[in-house]
């Protein structure tokens, strides 16, 4: 049965009066726990009491993860001994953040995560195989073990990789459900080819879709999600989410957008200059942690670009929904005149069937441009491969990048750098 929250029926402008009492709260929290957010009020001249309605909290200042890598424990609002777990961010966009939970927060990430298994109408009767690490400082992990703790499932640990393990543990148990990476979905579809599995006869239904977008600008399947169930027809839920926030936004079988959870989390788009975008415009993601107790976050600039959305969802569900991101700012290339994000040249490189794998990099040329490289592993023929590349790239994007053809071995040692505990695609060397 569907778990949906009585504030999640609730219409936006009641949303919002909550919010704007829960704000409050949090203000006061800062301005007496936090050394960062103290020192920030005190050179703004922040007066809580201003913010009368969500419309002011442009008022504020806004937070970026620099603030975050420099002054990292200054924003913790707890003395260590209530500490009960560290975690970090994976270090994608610089040197990784350390973020500290309370047992409150701990519960509050529990519910956070039996919130999203509501919005994939998960049961008693599911059985949930969680194809991701629960180790080395990783939230996810922890997050979707608890939350399906929650929501009554039964859970099984597989971990990450491991083709056949995971086939073996879906066909011996009768799985129903998964959570993991997409592309990996994509290896498992590929080995059950080989070993004769019919992917449709088994018992698994829905897979939480963790790490990569499976929704285009226009919220219809990109190419992974297409070439996923064009093979295996499974019901895929894409989510977002950040360790910083501490909360996910995941998609219900309408599969339009993520559902905003209003009693956890603020959320603002602004544009470049920090102002509200439009209805409909895409903006940078930015969020106000509410009823985090360790290291609550105000006004977080999360560097992702998405679309809200905001009209009830027929799920039954009131709350804004979140697209998917459409490029980070920090990765935005700009290459030969044109800009690009790196999902926009995932999607391109997903949709050539020969290519086995591949990495997006870029770097800067002796002229401080951006110089954009890929490398593919592929075994059809090299010439063959760049033609047709050559054909997709201009036509699409107008520009083609250099590209280098790689042996597996080589493309395993760039996916998967040492300390990395997720498959990269993307290599930001620029200076």
């Amino acid at each position: 049965m569907a778990i949906l929250p009585e504030i999640e029926k609730q219409s936006l402008s009641e949303q919002q009066r909550f919010q704007l009492e829960q704000l409050h709260l949090t203000l006061e929290y800062l301005q007496q726990h936090s050394p960062f957010y103290q020192r920030l009020f005190a050179s703004h001249a922040v007066q809580p009491d201003s913010i009368r309605s969500l419309d002011d909290l442009v008022r504020l200042p806004t937070t970026s993860k620099e603030d975050l890598q420099r002054y990292n424990m200054d924003f913790l609002c707890v003395p260590a001994a209530a500490v009960q777990e560290y975690v970090a961010t994976s270090g994608t966009l610089g040197s990784p953040v350390t973020i500290a939970l309370t047992e409150k927060d701990l519960q509050r990430l529990a519910y956070n995560e039996y919130l999203s298994f509501g919005c994939l109408e998960c049961s008693e009767d599911d059985i949930f195989q969680l194809m991701l690490t629960l180790d080395r400082q990783f939230m996810a992990g922890v997050a979707y073990y608890s939350g399906l703790r929650q929501a009554g499932p039964a859970i099984v640990r597989t971990g990450p990789g491991l083709t056949a393990l995971q086939w073996d543990t879906i066909q011996r148990l009768g799985v129903t459900g998964l959570v993991g990476v997409p592309s990996f979905l994509l290896k498992m579809i590929a080995y059950a080819g080989e070993q004769q599995i019919d992917c449709n006869a088994t018992t698994v239904r829905k897979v939480l879709a963790i790490g990569e977008s499976l929704r285009d600008d226009q919220l219809e399947p990109n190419t992974l999600a297409r070439k996923i169930q064009d093979a295996w027809q499974i019901q895929l839920y894409s989510t977002y989410a950040s360790t910083e926030m501490q909360t996910a936004f995941t998609e219900c079988p309408a599969g339009k957008g993520g559902h905003h959870h209003p009693e956890l989390i603020i959320v603002e788009l602004l544009d470049d200059e920090g102002q509200p975008v439009p209805a409909g415009e895409k903006g940078e993601v930015t969020i106000t942690t509410l009823g985090v107790e360790a290291m609550p976050l105000l006004r977080y600039r999360t560097g992702d670009i998405c679309r809200g959305y905001y009209e009830p969802c027929s799920c039954g569900r009131s709350t804004m929904r979140l697209g998917p991101v459409l490029g980070r700012k920090q990765q935005m290339i700009k290459f030969k005149g044109t800009s690009l994000y790196p999902p926009a040249l995932f999607d391109l490189l997903n949709q050539v069937p020969v290519i086995d794998e591949y990495v997006v990099e870029v770097t800067t040329d002796e002229t401080q441009q951006d110089d954009l490289h890929i490398y593919i592993a592929t075994s059809m023929q090299h010439d063959a491969c760049n033609r047709l590349l050559e054909q997709l790239f201009r036509h699409k994007l107008r520009v083609m990048p250099r590209t280098s053809y790689i042996t597996d071995a080589e493309m395993l040692r760039l996916q998967f750098p040492e300390g990395s505990r997720k498959l990269v695609r993307f290599r930001d060397l620029r200076s």
